[in-house]
């Protein structure tokens, strides 16, 4: 699980911060993204047994629909920001 999220979904709130966000806002938001980040790992690492006592087959599926709303969440909202300055960036979200 580790190993999937570091290489996967972890780092994208940190990411995302560092891409998009104003310098003036960083440190709050490098906040919330450690908090959200740290406790969607904990809630992962808590019903992982619990779950996978329940049927290991649905535990699966269950973590593939999240990731796959995660992805599509990205997707579409998260903004493209190869070649753009902070400006450009943020003229996206108005």
């Amino acid at each position: 699980m580790v190993s999937g999220f570091s290489l996967g979904l972890g780092p994208i709130p940190w990411v995302i911060m560092s891409e998009i966000l104003p310098v003036n806002i960083k440190s709050l938001a490098g906040s919330v993204a450690t908090l959200f980040n740290w406790l969607a790992a904990s809630i992962v690492t808590m019903t992982a047994p619990l779950l996978l006592d329940w049927s290991s087959g649905g535990t699966f599926l269950i973590y593939a629909a999240v990731s796959t709303f995660t992805l599509f969440f990205v997707k579409v909202w998260v903004p493209e920001t190869k070649g753009k300055t902070l400006e450009e960036i943020q003229w996206s979200f108005r």
